[in-house]
């Protein structure tokens, strides 16, 4: 049962509303508008709170449908959301490892990060907005496409494993590439200005390149996300909800997890995994619908095992395996 006939524009108008004004007092309030570096307690502060606030929101939301649809209702839409939230989270933590290596190939300075990444959580907002939007009336109009989303999540799941331990050269990105040799760039940073003027010029500084490639990995990762979310739910409102709580604690969960990136090599194994998993689930969904509750508990025991044996193979600080 999808709640479309149920949750009304207003329900939309004041999500949306609350997103926005917890984006205000993140970037007005509590976070300054002033550059500076994230500390560690800062973003765990922040990420316990995006958890929290998720976990209330289903917690709502199982009452209020418990109160107007019944219990049965109630429960399978707050295990849609949380199994769809913690798939978009786990997404989200490889979109973290992208956003370090963009940061590291451009050596930007850790008090300017801050600000790219509120605008790439603006635009990743936007772009799965725009895409659940799409997507919903594809798979409204023609069920075929599940198929097309499932073979194409099984495909990707298999690249990841494959290509898992590839490194990226960003020197060959056909976007960056472009840029370079269309745009005048400055050799340094000017704080966390995009452009500045020179003798009546408007050049672009290296921040700007920084934010376009990180706006561009957005994009990569929504058309991941968007039909991993389908398999679990075609409930647009679940798929907007959980999308967007996964997104929103995609900035603090970065300068929590920077420090930390090689002591979870292995986690990206367990995100390929749970790809092929739920690429399957929706091939098979015609012949076999597997259980929500299952579907949870195994996306969850693949990602705690893969962050567990990563933690085991970095226990001496070095990865088991790596060259002295």
């Amino acid at each position: 049962m999808e709640l479309a006939g149920i949750v009304t524009p207003f329900f939309w108008a004041g999500f949306i509303a609350f997103v926005l004004a917890m984006l205000a007092l993140d970037l007005f309030v509590l976070g300054g508008r002033n550059a500076h570096k994230v500390s560690a307690r800062e973003a765990l502060g922040w990420t316990a709170t995006w958890v929290t606030l998720s976990l209330s929101f289903c917690g709502l939301l199982w009452w209020w449908l418990d109160g107007t649809l019944g219990r049965e209702v109630a429960n399978a839409k707050a295990l849609e959301f949380l199994t769809g939230y913690l798939i978009e989270l786990s997404l989200s933590v490889d979109n973290i490892f992208v956003f370090i290596m963009i940061f590291t190939f451009f050596a930007v300075p850790a008090e300017y990060q801050r600000r790219v990444l509120i605008y790439g959580v603006l635009g990743a907002i936007v772009m799965r907005a725009a895409m659940i939007l799409g997507g919903a009336w594809l798979v409204a109009q023609f069920h075929w496409v599940l198929y097309l989303f499932g073979a194409f999540l099984v495909i990707t799941g298999f690249k990841m494993l494959v290509f898992a331990e590839a490194e990226a050269n960003l020197d060959r990105n056909p976007v960056l590439k472009w840029m370079r040799g269309h745009l005048r760039i400055t050799h340094e940073y000017h704080g966390e200005r995009f452009t500045v003027m020179k003798d009546g010029v408007r050049w672009f500084t290296p921040l700007f390149l920084v934010l376009v490639m990180i706006e561009t990995s957005d994009v990569i990762f929504a058309v991941d996300s968007i039909p991993a979310i389908f398999a679990i739910t075609r409930d647009p409102f679940i798929v907007f909800t959980s999308n967007i709580f996964a997104i929103m604690g995609l900035r603090s969960m970065y300068f929590l997890l920077a420090d930390l990136n090689g002591r979870f090599h292995l986690l990206k194994y367990g995100l390929a995994l749970v790809l092929v998993f739920v690429g399957t689930k929706m091939l098979v969904a015609d012949f076999y619908k597997v259980p929500i509750g299952l579907a949870l508990g195994i996306v969850a025991i693949i990602l705690a095992s893969s962050v567990a044996a990563s933690l085991w193979a970095t226990r001496n600080g070095k990865r088991i395996g790596a060259a002295a």
